[in-house]
């Protein structure tokens, strides 16, 4: 994953022209590296994902945090290196371009793949891996949650008041109990939809206690027995999709309110 590439390499992979300096890429300072990147899975069918910085952020809620849960204490996380991640959750047009399934409830081409477990989604990231020679996989918790508050260390991405959660989540008080096409709320302070509501999104990592004290790229646990999710969905209340919430499930639940979005690491496309 340190390996740096050149421009001139993006570009033959990378279908979009957008830059961003992100300092500290090498030790001759800064590189420009591609601030989205669009990649064709199938005839008419792409998938755009945004450049999410390396940083530090306080994961987890702190004391006094409304419906805050004894699962989520805060502690320090760096995200030592940028990577990519979905704009929006995996559509039902995608996952069909890859795996020639759809076993979503709610039919849409534009809407989210839903009923997915994270078997399922696993196997996703590795045939399209194949299929586009990217590096593919899920958001561990620690980049979920870091790109979901982008920036903001509030319940919510775009604040504390739960009464605006209808401008950037379809959830219990206005999805008509189903899933929406992504994209339609507002988008995060990075340009990400639907971080907040639609779908839980599974991560990478096995659930299970924080590490104690400051981290620095956390994977989780080393084994458990259910998988993490994040984000609420379609039929939960506010404090669900909180930015701070954790939920868990078996990785072989296919749940009707279950999706994902997906990661690229920033050394990996086109090796």
């Amino acid at each position: 994953m340190a390996t740096r590439q050149s421009v001139g390499r993006w570009a033959a992979v990378v279908a979009a022209a957008f830059l961003l300096w992100v300092p500290g890429l090498d030790s001759k300072g800064s590189e420009p590296i591609p601030k989205e990147i669009t990649i064709q899975i199938g005839e008419n069918v792409s998938m755009k994902l945004a450049l999410i910085p390396a940083g530090k952020f306080m994961m987890g809620s702190p004391p006094g945090e409304a419906n805050r849960s004894g699962e989520e204490p805060q502690h320090e996380v760096t995200i030592s290196k940028p990577f990519y991640i979905g704009v929006t959750e995996v559509t039902q047009a995608q996952y069909e371009a890859v795996m020639g399934t759809n076993p979503s409830r709610f039919k849409g081409a534009t809407n989210p793949v839903d009923t997915v477990s994270w078997n399922d989604a696993t196997k996703f990231c590795k045939k399209l891996s194949k299929k586009t020679r990217y590096v593919v996989r899920l958001p561990t918790e620690a980049e979920w949650e870091y790109t979901c508050r982008a920036g903001t260390t509030t319940r919510f991405s775009f604040g504390d008041d739960e009464s605006a959660l209808g401008d950037y989540a379809w959830y219990e008080c206005n999805s008509g109990s189903a899933t929406h096409p992504v994209g339609q709320k507002k988008p995060n302070a990075w340009g990400l939809f639907d971080m907040h509501g639609n779908l839980w999104e599974w991560c990478a990592d096995w659930y299970g206690d924080y590490p104690k004290g400051a981290a620095t790229d956390p994977q989780g646990p080393a084994s458990g027995a259910d998988r993490v999710l994040r984000g609420g969905g379609w039929s939960h209340f506010p404090n669900y999709c909180r930015a701070a919430f954790r939920s868990f499930s078996s990785p072989g639940a296919r749940l009707i309110s279950g999706g994902f979005r997906v990661v690229v690491p920033v050394s990996a496309p086109g090796l």
